[in-house]
């Protein structure tokens, strides 16, 4: 599935929002997602250790640094939505649409 980033809307005039804390809230919004993806892609199978070839204790303890690298490859890359309404929250944002 091909996604395109979200675009960031201009913070409201009346937030008193500034340019850093927006960063940080950005961030932390972007943190939210990628954990957020990382354990619905662990209860969707990804990293799941094969019967047959499977690499033993050492595969099933760091397959979850696999799922979080590939989570925040997913959320890089425009993610699923779910950090810009976090960041929409947390900033105290109104939505335009």
């Amino acid at each position: 599935m091909i996604t395109e980033p979200i675009a960031r809307a201009a913070p409201h005039p009346s937030s008193g929002s500034t340019p850093d804390r927006d960063n940080a809230l950005r961030a932390k919004a972007a943190e939210f997602e990628t954990a957020f993806l990382a354990e619905m892609l662990g209860h969707a199978g990804l990293g799941a250790m094969s019967e047959e070839f499977g690499g033993g204790v050492g595969e099933e303890q760091f397959s979850s640094f696999l799922r979080q690298e590939q989570a925040a490859q997913i959320v890089k890359s425009g993610g699923i939505g779910l950090a810009e309404s976090v960041f929409q929250s947390l900033a105290g944002h109104q939505d335009a649409s």
